[in-house]
């Protein structure tokens, strides 16, 4: 396991959710992009708290709630377009075409 701050450890150790046990380290600059974006929309799910705690109307929560979900979006895809140019297109060039059958099944659940 790499001491890097930007590794993913263990899920026991952790509590998150590692599914595939699979790990990727990512260089500093998109790791301060995903985090940044991360704190961005962390940032905006406190703010709907705040407006649910002070009883905002009804549409004002549901649009920050449709802004959260397209931040999450935008999270998605930006990670997804690293993950194709990267992991993807590294196990192709190995002869590891297995790898597009993982990214299909990872597709088709995004797109549920």
């Amino acid at each position: 396991m790499s001491d890097s701050p930007n590794s993913i450890e263990n899920t026991e150790e952790t509590g998150s959710c590692c599914c595939s046990g699979k790990h990727k380290e990512r260089d500093e600059k998109e790791f301060k992009d995903l985090m940044n974006r991360l704190k961005r929309i962390e940032g905006q799910v406190r703010g709907v708290e705040g407006m649910l705690e002070n009883d905002a109307y009804c549409t004002d929560v549901l649009i920050q709630v449709s802004a959260i979900t397209s931040a999450l979006n935008s999270f998605n895809k930006a990670l997804l377009a690293n993950h194709m140019r990267t992991c993807v297109a590294d196990n192709i060039r190995q002869g590891n075409d297995e790898v597009i059958d993982e990214l299909v099944t990872t597709m088709q659940k995004l797109m549920k």
